[in-house]
């Protein structure tokens, strides 16, 4: 009940205690000839009105907060995580009161929701029925290794293994009827102060939150923020295993394995990624969608190491699809590929083992191919034009530290830098770091936004920095 609500019944409460009747007193009095009454309007006495306002007062303390407490008052928490993280506050009718986005995968989720705003008022089956649907039409229960969480906080346990229960055989259902293979989740908590204040902090639900505490559990080695980042499929699959370490995660595992297949700067190239960490060996399966075709690779879930996939593959799709129309002497593309890159790293002294990050671009000007290739090691960064036949056309090296003077080193500007943005490692890709007129440039991507840091080598002071919102 609005204040507004609650003054307005306050005062017919007054008025119906101690009315005003001095008109219809009046209309009852005969005319008298030659005799005039004087008639004077008698204040109500003060302890009328009070004791009228103490009458409404609990009239509206006893039926009306009843009703206030049924309409309005949270009597239970329901979050959805995937990894995008949902939280439902609804009422003891199971009507929705809000609807709250704890991360910005979540907000995508809820686009075509007004942010949530559109399930307040709802009823709670129909609310989580449409988020789990906006959830299977953004692909994230889509796989046999995904996994949805359901979780149900109230102070009434009883309630809450009941409503558990009818959530968990709802989004089951649902999930059936969409074809979806997703895994359901559920479980119930109890009010944890100390849980909600950890979930907050990270921009995770508290369902989520407790299964990232039975990971620590299991091994008080791993970190609560790294473990935040982690989707629910990987988190069940990572309590499962006995939580042995920490997962090198989904984007990495994805970034690897497009870095092997030589497809990184391809933009055409999409990629699903299952989290296996309760298979032996651990690993990601990491599903690329190209044009030359599909391709699977499965990447070791702690080292990062690739365990099978084909490498190179646009390099092979050039080579079955033949080289006519180059310059005499390059070669197959394949084997021209080859030696450019052997070329470069000989030439920098270096093995293919030793660096990282390694890029190779096939480029054709004015009918001359050539090979655009970077790489980069702990102190440098490495970029060539080396041409078919293997001849070294052009070369520069940057260093990554300076020469002499005090140096913040470059794990500090990293760090300064994702501080900055309110960032974990774990939560970006495309992570580069460069040093240029002593200052290290920072650059990563989260999400679809990109952002690049300036970052003073000696003081540690951010220079300059730039984001940008991919459209």
């Amino acid at each position: 009940m609005t204040d507004q609500e609650l003054e307005q019944r306050l005062k017919e409460a007054v008025a119906h205690a101690a009315p005003n009747d001095l008109d219809v007193l009046l209309s009852r009095c005969e005319t008298r000839k030659g005799t005039v009454i004087p008639m004077k309007a008698k204040k109500t006495p003060m302890i009328r009105v009070l004791v009228a306002a103490c009458l409404a007062l609990v009239l509206i303390g006893g039926g009306g907060g009843l009703f206030y407490q049924q309409a309005y008052a949270v009597a239970s928490v329901v979050s959805l995580d995937v990894n995008p993280s949902i939280e439902l506050s609804v009422n003891q009718r199971e009507t929705v009161l809000a609807c709250t986005p704890l991360n910005d995968e979540a907000v995508e989720i809820l686009s075509d929701m007004d942010g949530g705003r559109d399930l307040k008022g709802t009823k709670l089956d129909v609310a989580v029925n449409a988020i789990v649907g906006s959830l299977v039409r953004h692909g994230y229960l889509g796989s046999v290794s995904s996994a949805i969480l359901i979780s149900v906080e109230d102070k009434d346990q009883a309630r809450a293994a009941q409503l558990q229960q009818e959530l968990e055989v709802s989004v089951g259902s649902l999930l059936e009827t969409n074809s979806a293979n997703a895994a359901v989740l559920s479980q119930t908590l109890t009010q944890d102060a100390g849980l909600e204040q950890q979930a907050r902090q990270h921009h995770i639900s508290t369902g989520k939150a407790a299964l990232v505490n039975q990971a620590i559990g299991l091994n008080s080695s791993l970190k609560f923020e790294d473990l935040a980042a982690l989707s629910v499929e990987e988190l069940k699959d990572l309590v499962e295993a006995g939580a042995p370490g920490m997962p090198i995660g989904k984007a990495e595992a994805a970034y690897l394995a497009q870095a092997y297949a030589g497809v990184l700067e391809v933009n055409s190239v999409t990629y699903e990624v299952d989290p296996e960490l309760d298979d032996s060996p651990a690993h990601y399966e990491v599903d690329l969608y190209t044009q030359a075709g599909e391709f699977e690779y499965k990447v070791d879930s702690y080292a990062g190491k690739i365990l099978s996939g084909k490498a190179n593959i646009l390099a092979g799709a050039q080579e079955s699809a033949g080289t006519s129309g180059t310059a005499p002497g390059s070669g197959d593309a394949s084997q021209g590929r080859d030696r450019a890159l052997a070329a470069a790293l000989q030439h920098a002294g270096l093995k293919e083992s030793q660096v990282s990050g390694l890029t190779v671009e096939r480029d054709e000007d004015d009918g001359i191919l050539s090979y655009d290739i970077e790489f980069r090691t702990s102190s440098a960064k490495y970029e060539y034009e080396v041409d078919g036949s293997g001849n070294v056309l052009k070369y520069e090296k940057e260093a990554f530290a300076p020469s002499s003077g005090s140096d913040i080193g470059r794990e500090k500007a990293k760090s300064i830098a994702l501080n900055h943005a309110g960032l974990k490692e774990s939560q970006v890709t495309e992570l580069k770091l460069d040093w240029e007129d002593n200052a290290y440039e920072v650059e990563f991507r989260s999400g679809s936004t990109d952002y690049e840091y300036k970052i003073d080598s000696s003081s540690g002071s951010i220079l300059h920095y730039e984001q940008e919102q991919d459209d």
